[in-house]
């Protein structure tokens, strides 16, 4: 045994108590870690003679790198089976003493990474979401949600369950008529145009993305909205002005914890005396943590996840009345798999975009955050906030009783525009995609 695989054989043996792992060597010498009673979670294969020392080294970073770069290969069950494993046998030694002061050192050492300063955030996010429009089409819903989907049914699809998590939010923020809406992070438009589609209010969205702005900004107009959704390419810090209902949506994990209070000031100043807002973040339900590093240097640069612990106290300091909170829980791991699936359905084109090599890191990206959010500590908080203690009911009826009238108005009109393209001669049915006449 070579002396890299011995350093990860002792590794794992102490480790992998739960579930079973096969690891078979660039020699061809294989071993198995866990339960030796237990089916086997997943089998790989290190092709790179040096590969096992790296991973045993700095696992967090090389087991991306390797997979990506095609020396770790899967054999039985799936990238995310195999993370799942790793991740439910770390759980004992996260909850350890030791493993607790390594994570909160980890935190202070690694806190530069998340200094996200105004130019640096617009470059953050010029590095994921100014890809190609093209590869969001392709694994995303017909809206572009790229966020957690609400899946309110074992029946639903990814396209469902993502209007469902329009209607569940708008329904959250308790919207009269005539107010003036921010969306901080408002993506490619879909919900702010969804909120204006529905309610007669101003919807104002920023990004600092230039491919969404635009892609937004056109949708608009297309829906004929214009005049009531306005998209800035601007930085929430540099917002002036109040707003009745403020919504974020995905965008809270690129603020930086350096930033949170900062955030929290501005987020209660853009806020109007009977306003309300609404924050929808993945969050980790472990104390506060980093990020896998892996994620961060090639996926979401600046990127950092909060824990409640974390937010509660700025939340007190700036007198907010934390309303009301959710877990969603499992939501994001069912999402991230069915974003997976038409990633895979459309992979040759995606290639076609970029490499193979580009499909492997966006794959593990993929996979490995679904198993963080099955197995690792991982899901998504949505906080409802008000400045006043009686701008809000004093139960949750409300909440759902818009949610279903939501639900009956989406459902009508889908069912009229459905009937409207039935209706049409009969070589337009068979060439119309009616996901595309949604208007959002």
């Amino acid at each position: 045994m070579v002396v890299g695989m011995f350093a990860l054989n002792m590794v794992l043996k102490r480790l992998v108590k739960q579930g079973r792992l096969q690891i078979t060597d660039h020699d061809g010498e294989t071993y198995e870690f866990g339960d030796a009673n237990a089916p086997l979670d997943a089998a790989i294969t290190l092709r790179d003679p040096g590969l096992a020392w790296r991973i045993a080294k700095n696992p967090a970073m090389n087991v991306g790198e390797a997979y990506t770069d095609g020396s770790l290969v899967i054999d039985k069950g799936s990238l995310r089976d195999f993370v799942g494993v790793i991740l439910q046998n770390t759980r004992r030694w996260n909850d350890s003493l030791p493993g607790r002061a390594y994570y909160r050192i980890e935190d202070i050492v690694k806190m530069p990474a998340v200094l996200n300063w105004t130019s640096r955030s617009r470059q953050n996010v010029k590095h994921h979401y100014d890809l190609s429009g093209e590869l969001f089409s392709l694994f995303l819903d017909a809206d572009r949600q790229y966020s957690c989907a609400y899946y309110r049914e074992d029946g639903d699809d990814l396209d469902a369950a993502q209007l469902h998590k329009k209607q569940h939010i708008a329904a959250k923020l308790n919207i009269r008529p005539h107010q003036h809406i921010l969306d901080i992070g408002s993506g490619w438009g879909g919900l702010a145009i969804y909120l204006a589609e529905h309610y007669p209010v101003r919807v104002t969205g920023l990004t600092l993305s230039d491919e969404q702005f635009r892609y937004a900004s056109e949708r608009a107009r297309a829906a004929g909205l214009a005049d009531r959704v306005t998209f800035k390419l601007s930085d929430y810090r540099l917002e002036a002005g109040t707003y009745d209902r403020i919504v974020s949506v995905g965008m809270f994990e690129h603020v930086g914890k350096p930033h949170f209070a900062a955030f929290f000031r501005k987020l209660s100043s853009l806020l109007t005396e009977n306003g309300v807002a609404l924050i929808h973040t993945i969050a980790f339900q472990t104390p506060p943590s980093q990020i896998n590093p892996w994620l961060r240097r090639h996926i979401f640069p600046g990127a950092y996840l909060p824990s409640l612990s974390q937010l509660a106290p700025l939340i007190e300091r700036q007198g907010l009345w934390l309303t009301d909170t959710e877990n969603l829980r499992l939501h994001y791991a069912m999402t991230l798999g069915a974003w997976r699936e038409r990633f895979e359905a459309n992979r040759e084109r995606i290639a076609s975009l970029y490499d193979e090599r580009f499909c492997r890191m966006w794959d593990f990206y993929l996979q490995s955050c679904e198993a963080g959010f099955r197995w690792g500590g991982l899901s998504v908080l949505q906080m409802q906030f008000a400045k006043e203690i009686d701008v809000l009911p004093i139960t949750r009826d409300y909440m759902a009783a818009e949610e279903a009238r939501l639900q009956q108005e989406d459902a009508l009109v889908a069912q009229t525009r459905e009937t409207a393209v039935w209706a049409l001669p009969h070589p337009a049915r068979e060439t119309v995609d009616v996901r595309t006449h949604s208007g959002n």
